[in-house]
């Protein structure tokens, strides 16, 4: 009998049954919810013959380990693969993209780290390159605390033209990079971001730095150099999240 287990959130599911429909084996969803994402969700499990159930939020929130994080919806699905599109996370989305891109973390307590950072700040995606990183062992899965399961982990062939591909869609591309003039706090950026941090030490590639719309630093105001990734990633994601709330 193959292994189960459970995503949850709007973006992840739908981008699982847009990408992998056999994958999933049934959907949960809160018995009281009755919006536009709902019923787009509900067209495409229908279009899959995949079986929807209502259910009470304290069930919802039993499958998802606590907490509201599904926002009303959770699948049971196929725990043999994980893998997700980028293009079928960024075409469910209702919002300006805001996503994090990884190169070059190697760690898989670092990537679980920065699930967790993802899913917290509420972005939408994680991307990382298939080669030279950190695949989602289960020890990545662990570290992230349900975050592997709610933020969709993105693996693409090649960084570069995912970040180019990105920019044709819109979405401008920010580096935090310590050798940056342009201090986060004091930069502008749009709404749809995708931001790129590279592994501790080495930092960004080359080329992903060169690919990259714009620059920052984090401020370093006391003896030490430099941020694990996944802190660097809180900081530059809450600080994208608190401006949005204020241009809203």
């Amino acid at each position: 009998m193959s292994q189960t287990t459970f995503i949850y959130g709007f973006h992840a599911v739908v981008a699982k049954l847009r990408h992998q429909p056999q994958a999933v084996l049934e959907i949960f969803v809160a018995v009281d919810r009755r919006d536009a994402r709902l019923r787009d969700l509900l067209k495409h499990a229908e279009a899959q013959a995949v079986k929807v159930v209502p259910v009470d939020a304290a069930r919802l929130e039993g499958m998802a380990g606590g907490g509201k994080r599904h926002r009303g919806v959770v699948a049971r699905v196929s725990a043999e693969s994980r893998h997700v599109a980028l293009d079928d996370v960024l075409d469910t989305l209702e919002e300006p993209p805001f996503l994090l891109i990884l190169d070059g973390v190697k760690d898989p307590h670092n990537l679980g780290a920065c699930l967790r950072v993802a899913d917290a700040a509420g972005a939408h995606a994680v991307v990382a390159p298939k080669d030279r990183a950190a695949g989602l062992t289960q020890t990545a899965i662990q570290v992230a605390s349900g975050a592997a399961e709610s933020v969709p982990y993105v693996t693409v062939t090649n960084l570069a033209r995912t970040l180019r591909e990105l920019k044709e869609r819109g979405i401008w591309i920010v580096g935090a990079d310590a050798g940056a003039r342009t201090d986060l706090h004091t930069a502008e950026w749009p709404e749809a971001t995708a931001w790129v941090l590279g592994a501790e030490g080495d930092g960004m590639r080359r080329l992903t730095r060169e690919t990259c719309d714009q620059l920052v630093t984090i401020p370093m105001l006391g003896s030490v150099q430099s941020l694990n990734v996944s802190v660097a990633a809180g900081v530059c994601l809450y600080e994208a999240r608190r401006r949005m709330r204020r241009g809203r």
